[in-house]
């Protein structure tokens, strides 16, 4: 078994604990095993796998919660419909999939997101299926009748094709945004990658806009390709989400200052790391005994953006307080650096893979995880925190600029769009990002009482595109 097949199997294990520990009370193990397979089959042969362990969960998510929602319709209990889905025929299937990696029923207009950036289309299966499992990876065909309850788009459409953070898939998929675009005269098709892949790796021809989570790459896609526009419609500033009992234990050892906002004192940190602090080193630790180091799980930094601006933190003040730049300070910050990433093993490309094991494992195995701060704000809106989990903010921390590179006249119009549409602006905040507006922001953080920083200060300035890349080849060699 190769390398990359090795990490994808141990994903989709993951992937699969989760969703039987999710549905427990309500399907078998062999019925949650059986979405995941049959979630799986979609995707054989995708050239890119980056993103497939978490459209695989989403499908099978989706499939399942879309069962739980037709046995309470038809008042079957959920034994009940577990039971009589294994007997049904193949039936046709009619569901509007909403929030989903799929394509997204609304209006005559939907969104079509690949598993990976090859743009290959997986057709859309509208028969013989067992309960709903409706989603695709890629559609680009355009279906004739509008779910009901919809607003009939009165106005032709530009169809516009962008490249875009997997972390916005979300925004991209929620039927409200698809509905604004089109109101607007245009629908959006995206490709979901990792920002550093859409900086080196992914072909731009064939796209409007590319749409990185960061500065740096964008910098680097301006570059190479002579080009001077960009916009940056939102933004999210990083942040370590963690739980009650592992901020005291961590607020006694002076690395969580509590308070309003709470803050994670990076350079505490780093000295823990470079002793080798363990948890059950800590004095007086009776909550969190554990034999292993205090590390904050991230993703993978050689293809992720958010594991990338950890290490832009990191490097800061390993550097004394400074933004790294030339090769003596690379290699001198290296070795401290590397350790908060080779000591976590295996680590997921995605930022919604280590945030969905913190929502649903609990502090077991992730008691510190590094997330943008629209992801906490986003679960905390769909009603996934629960009580005693905490947000803190690295201290200094850095701004994930979500910047848009227009590649054409059509990718310049969506980036004005994104930019000034109220609507849309105030739609990106409900999914956690902050806006030009900050009162959308504000208003959905105060709702939901999620504790944060009316103004970001303690932010530092990122390293150059170059100096990123030197730091991460860097790590990725003691990785190897």
């Amino acid at each position: 078994m190769g390398v990359v097949t090795a990490r994808e199997e141990k994903a989709i294990r993951r992937v699969t604990d989760h969703l039987i520990e999710t549905f427990t009370d309500t399907y078998a193990v062999e019925r949650v095993e059986a979405a995941v397979v049959d979630a799986r089959s979609r995707f054989d042969g995708r050239p890119v796998r980056e993103f497939v362990p978490i459209l695989i969960e989403r499908v099978a998510r989706r499939e399942l919660e879309t069962a739980i929602s037709a046995a309470v319709g038809s008042d079957v209990h959920a034994a009940e419909f577990a039971s009589s889905t294994a007997q049904s025929s193949a039936r046709p299937v009619n569901v509007s999939l909403r929030r989903s990696i799929g394509s997204v029923f609304t209006n005559n207009a939907y969104l079509r997101i690949s598993s990976g950036c090859a743009g290959r289309l997986v057709p859309l299966a509208v028969a013989a299926v067992v309960v709903v499992v409706a989603i695709v990876v890629a559609v680009a065909v355009r279906r004739p009748d509008s779910p009901a309850g919809t607003v009939p788009v009165a106005q032709a459409t530009t169809t516009l094709h962008g490249v875009v953070g997997s972390e916005k898939v979300a925004f991209f998929s929620d039927p409200k945004v698809i509905d604004a675009l089109a109101r607007n005269g245009v629908k959006i098709e995206v490709d979901p990658a990792g920002s550093r892949q859409i900086a080196t790796s992914i072909d731009l021809n064939k796209y409007d806009f590319a749409f990185p989570s960061s500065g740096p790459a964008a910098e680097r896609i301006q570059r190479a390709r002579n080009i001077n526009a960009k916009y940056t419609p939102f933004s999210s500033p990083m942040a370590v989400a963690t739980f009650q009992p592992i901020a005291d234990l961590l607020t006694a050892a002076g690395v969580i200052h509590p308070g309003p906002v709470a803050t994670f004192d990076m350079a505490r940190y780093l000295e823990l790391a470079r002793t080798d602090t363990q948890w059950d080193f800590l004095p007086g630790n009776t909550t969190y005994p554990v034999r292993k180091n205090i590390v904050v799980s991230t993703t993978d930094p050689r293809s992720s953006n958010s594991a990338a601006m950890y290490l832009a933190i990191a490097s800061y003040v390993a550097n004394d307080n400074t933004v790294v730049q030339g090769p003596a300070a690379e290699q001198s910050v290296l070795p401290a650096v590397s350790k908060l990433f080779v000591r976590q093993g295996y680590t997921e490309n995605s930022s919604e893979g280590p945030f969905r094991d913190y929502l649903s494992a609990g502090m077991g195995p992730t008691p510190l995880v590094l997330i943008y701060e629209a992801q906490f704000v986003e679960a905390a809106a769909q009603g996934q925190v629960k009580p005693g989990m905490v947000l803190t903010y690295p201290s200094p921390t850095v701004l994930s600029k979500h910047t848009l590179v227009p590649l054409d006249a059509e990718g310049d119009r969506i980036g004005r769009l994104l930019s000034t549409d109220p609507q849309l602006q105030r739609l990106a905040a409900e999914h956690g990002f902050r806006t030009g507006d900050n009162a959308p922001f504000a208003k959905v953080t105060a709702d939901n009482h999620v504790p944060v920083p009316a103004d970001l200060i303690d932010v530092i300035d990122t390293p150059t595109y170059d100096t990123l890349e030197h730091l991460l080849d860097g790590v990725t060699h003691l990785y190897n």
